[in-house]
């Protein structure tokens, strides 16, 4: 069966073979865009306060290396018990607070039902309990995905003070299945900076 379909494959010519990885690739591309804007575009926002992050990561090239509040949080009932993998995927519910930030309420190991307004959001845990352990620690770091954010060249040491004086908020567009990108920056409750949507 391999041997006929790599003499099927010898028949083709090269220009044709050509086009093809040509349209593969233009096709991947297509559809890393398409699922962007799928998030920008249906996602709900939740807005975000940033933390302060050390001072040796603040600027790499053209971006501003993020944390959030959710990002450090105690793992609540998952302590201890067992993870499919080293680094697993959680489910992390949010609710707005009265200054209509959303703040972590739970973390869970798979999606729990929500009631508006709250929801959630799906990162990874980044800090497991020893180098080859396969629990969940008391405290999880976890990564959303929103962790940088590109910039215009020359714009960066002014967002990375605002986000140490924690004056940087992000607004994410976040889908049911728990997909997040960042929509927005705010600085000092100002929109400074809107994603496009491709």
């Amino acid at each position: 069966m391999i041997a006929s379909i790599t003499q099927i494959w010898q028949r083709i010519p090269k220009a044709v073979r050509f086009g093809l990885a040509i349209m593969l690739q233009c096709g991947l591309l297509v559809l890393m865009v398409a699922d962007r804007m799928q998030i920008l575009r249906e996602g709900r926002e939740v807005t975000l306060q940033t933390q302060p992050v050390d001072p040796r990561d603040l600027l790499r090239g053209d971006y501003v290396v993020l944390r959030y509040d959710i990002s450090q949080m105690p793992a609540g009932p998952l302590a201890g018990q067992p993870a499919a993998e080293r680094y697993p995927i959680v489910f992390v519910k949010l609710a707005p607070d009265a200054g209509g930030l959303y703040q972590a309420v739970s973390v869970h190991a798979a999606p729990v039902p929500v009631n508006a307004p709250e929801i959630l959001i799906r990162g990874r845990v980044t800090y497991s309990c020893g180098s080859s352990s396969r629990t969940f620690c008391d405290s999880l770091t976890i990564k959303y995905g929103l962790e940088s954010y590109f910039v215009p060249e020359g714009e960066g040491r002014k967002l990375e003070q605002a986000r140490n004086a924690r004056k940087l908020r992000i607004v994410a567009a976040v889908l049911p299945s728990g997909r997040a990108a960042i929509k927005r920056l705010l600085l000092d409750g100002e929109p400074v900076y809107e994603e496009p949507w491709y």
